[in-house]
């Protein structure tokens, strides 16, 4: 287990995110953080001489003026003997002459207005030409007029609704007597709330028509523009000649728009199947989809409360109201017979609550979700450190809309299958809190892989091995940390540790702790159950004390994630499950059930799953997606601002250094030992590698013992004043290690390496 890493370079690549902006990071040379990290390194630029590109240029320039051009050959006329050509074919005469070059001009010109004529009788038309250019005409005028008329409709009819609504709450009030004081209250607030309802909604009626007669203005002057300016300007220009070229040309233009007439299956206004087979969302085919999903009976029918609407991405979306007695549950349970009623995939279909339980939002995309390209996370474009306190950017939703959670006080479980892109979706959260200078972050990957290694260097612990026992030192460790927290608290009288409390205290700073792959620890035979128990005490206690957990691991059933512990997780995020059995084991017993279901995603929407937090129903996000450049280019920014606030992890020190950190003589002098013993092991493997050894041995090079005569001549360079007795003193020796041994060309007494250690650990209880 590494609990102090090295800072990584930061020589990587960067490239050009939603987090709330840290104000008090903006600026750091003003920030009040103690700056005790290490500074930055310089970087060297070159500098760019301009005064070398100007001699370069003038250089140039001189060079191009000297150049003179290649003088033209001169003409020589030569006889042509035709017959040297041979076979070859003859220039035609008539190509000499201007006389044959016009003749076959007009030749042409015939040959083609011939083809043109017989082209135009092929050409099939319903009921001749001037049919032809009625439909295109038709078709032209249906593009202008173009479906924002849907909107307008629907948003007249949600205005004409919440305005019923405002009068039936206004007359309610009015109404109630006064002596009702309570209700009399009520009914006033729900008025006004009606009032202002029906207000925005009027608002947004009269917004929807204006935009609907700006586009159809804009449409009208595309198609209409250039025919009355054909005709206007033919007039102007010759008179009515060329009004009539330009009328001949827009019967010609109306003509090739409607060229090819629809055939009866090609045609909107027929009988569709489906709406995945392209029809309009229309009432009555609600109305019958629900009832072939059971939802309704077959007398019922729905209440339309806003009109079905298309939006930029080709998508329905309505809210209707459930005949009475019928709950929006049993609509959200029937998404599969709902969507085979439509004709689309399951996860096409999106149905959530409006409101009140019989109310529901139905939500049916063009194509499956989330199988496009993943865009860029938004961390990317954030300017300034993120604030972990705040809400964290999670991804989209099936209507694209960002979606957001807040972790404070809250802890969190991903589960998924293999493949499902539980790392990816980790990292939303994982760089959010690394662009936060204050978050501790403790990190464990039960997987062993390298998922989290470009993180370990900011963080304060790191479990890379997958090693159980380290884990549940660390967690040890994370337990005692927790109650010095909480004897703070009691210090200062306080009860739960707040944003401003963190920053004027250091020692309550929001601490991480991820764990990936929990499966791997919880699942070891001799630590398995210590581990549970520890992570429960820190998922159940540690909120109030600024420590977050979240867990992710493949199938977080009971045998893996004790009931006890996974219950207390308050954030769950199913990705794509194999079975509904597997989704309720994240999202809790009875979401499948409840039409909640991690089974539905489909493979190719890698990413997506169902995120629960508290407050709120499942509902399905894709995670952003930051690529291995991204993740280090955010990274990078990251070190950035923990060097600056002085809170980048400390590099863990060698045995040498920790040795001059304890200030005594002996100690001192032992250090200098140790790095007598390094600089001879580097000075060997450079003479190797001089020589051409491979790398596999250059590196499997050491240097266990030196002559003590070396030692000695080693420590008094270095300006140690020490002698024989004093350094055999130091370091007590065996008979053995006593021992001479061959040392260029003779047999000296020296010191091992193993034994100098052995006096560290025993006088200091230092290791390397």
């Amino acid at each position: 287990m590494t609990e102090h890493t090295t800072e990584k370079p930061t020589a990587r690549p960067t490239e050009g995110a939603t987090v709330t902006y840290l104000p008090h990071v903006l600026d750091w040379s003003k920030t009040d953080v103690p700056t005790a990290g290490p500074a930055a390194d310089a970087v060297d630029v070159p500098a760019v001489d301009p005064a070398a590109d100007t001699v370069v240029l003038d250089s140039a320039r001189r060079i191009l003026a000297d150049t003179t051009a290649p003088a033209a050959p001169a003409s020589v006329e030569k006889a042509v003997d035709l017959d040297a050509f041979d076979d070859a074919p003859l220039i035609p005469a008539w190509m000499r002459t201007a006389e044959g070059w016009a003749a076959w001009s007009g030749m042409t010109y015939r040959a083609r207005r011939r083809a043109f004529r017989r082209w135009v009788r092929r050409q099939k038309t319903d009921k001749g030409h001037v049919a032809q250019f009625g439909r295109g005409g038709r078709r032209l005028h249906d593009w202008v007029v173009g479906f924002e008329g849907v909107r307008v409709h629907g948003a007249a009819h949600t205005a004409h609704i919440a305005t019923k609504e405002a009068r039936a709450a206004a007359r309610a009030a009015r109404y109630t007597p006064a002596l009702m004081r309570s209700k009399k209250e009520l009914a006033l607030k729900a008025a006004a709330k009606a009032t202002a309802a029906a207000e925005e909604a009027v608002a947004l009626h009269k917004k929807a028509r204006k935009d609907r007669n700006r586009v159809r203005n804009l449409r009208a002057g595309v198609v209409y523009g250039p025919p009355l300016t054909a005709i206007g300007g033919g007039y102007v220009m010759t008179g009515w000649m060329g009004a009539a070229a330009g009328a001949l040309a827009t019967f010609a233009g109306g003509a090739f728009a409607g060229r090819k007439p629809h055939s009866e299956e090609a045609d909107w206004s027929a009988d569709w199947r489906s709406l995945g087979d392209g029809d309009v969302m229309t009432a009555p085919m609600l109305d019958q989809c629900f009832r072939a999903a059971k939802v309704i009976g077959a007398e019922e029918t729905l209440r339309v409360v806003q009109m079905p609407m298309l939006d930029n991405r080709g998508a329905w979306s309505t809210v209707l109201d459930l005949p009475p007695g019928v709950p929006a549950k049993k609509a959200i349970r029937a998404t599969d017979e709902l969507a085979a009623a439509f004709g689309v995939e399951e996860a096409q279909v999106s149905l959530s609550k409006r409101g009140r339980s019989g109310r529901i939002e139905l939500y049916v995309s063009r194509d499956l979700p989330f199988t496009e390209k993943a865009q860029a996370g938004p961390l990317l474009a954030l300017e300034a450190a993120a604030n972990f306190w705040g809400p964290i950017a999670i991804g989209p939703d099936v209507r694209g809309l960002a979606i957001s959670i807040s972790v404070v006080e809250r802890s969190g479980l991903i589960g998924g299958e293999p493949g499902a892109g539980k790392s990816a979706s980790g990292n939303v959260i994982l760089l959010a809190a690394a662009l936060d200078p204050r978050v501790i972050l403790v990190l464990a990957d039960g997987k062993g892989g390298g998922d989290l290694e470009p993180f370990e260097h900011l963080c304060e612990c790191f479990e890379g091995d997958a090693d159980p026992e380290a884990f549940y030192e660390l967690l040890l460790e994370q337990v005692a940390d927790m109650k010095r927290r909480y004897a703070l608290l009691k210090k200062l009288g306080k009860r739960k540790v707040t944003e401003d409390l963190a920053n004027r205290h250091p020692e309550l700073r929001q601490k991480l702790i991820w764990v990936d792959e929990l499966m791997f620890y919880t699942t070891d035979e001799e630590y398995g159950k210590k581990i549970t128990k520890l992570l429960r005490n820190l998922v159940s206690r540690g909120r109030a004390a600024g420590i977050i957990t979240f867990c992710a691991t493949q199938k977080p059933g009971s045998d893996v994630v004790d009931t006890s512990l996974r219950d207390l997780l308050s954030i769950r995020w199913a990705l794509r499950c194999t079975t509904p059995e597997a989704s309720d084991t994240i999202l809790g017993k009875g979401a499948a059930a409840s039409g909640y279901s991690a089974k539905t995603i489909q493979a190719e929407m890698r990413g997506a799953g169902l995120l629960w937090a508290e407050g709120q129903n499942p509902q399905l996000v894709r995670a952003d997606y930051y690529n291995d450049d991204q993740v280090n280019e955010l990274l990078e920014r990251a070190t950035d601002y923990r060097r600056k606030a002085g809170t980048l992890p400390r590099a863990p020190l060698s045995l040498a250094d920790q040795l001059r950190e304890k200030g005594d003589d002996d100690a001192v002098l032992l250090a200098a030992l140790v790095d007598v013993f390094t600089a001879w092991e580097q000075d060997a493997k450079d003479k190797a590698r001089a020589a051409g050894k491979p790398d596999a041995d250059v590196d499997a090079l050491t240097v266990d013992w030196l002559p003590g005569s070396v030692l000695l001549d080693e420590l008094r360079s270095a300006g140690h004043s020490v002698t024989a007795e004093k350094l055999g003193a130091l370091v007590p020796r065996t008979d053995a290690d006593k021992a001479k041994r061959a040392w260029e060309g003779s047999r000296v007494a020296g010191y091992p390496l193993d034994r100098i250690t052995a006096t560290i650990t025993d006088r200091f209880g230092l290791t390397a």
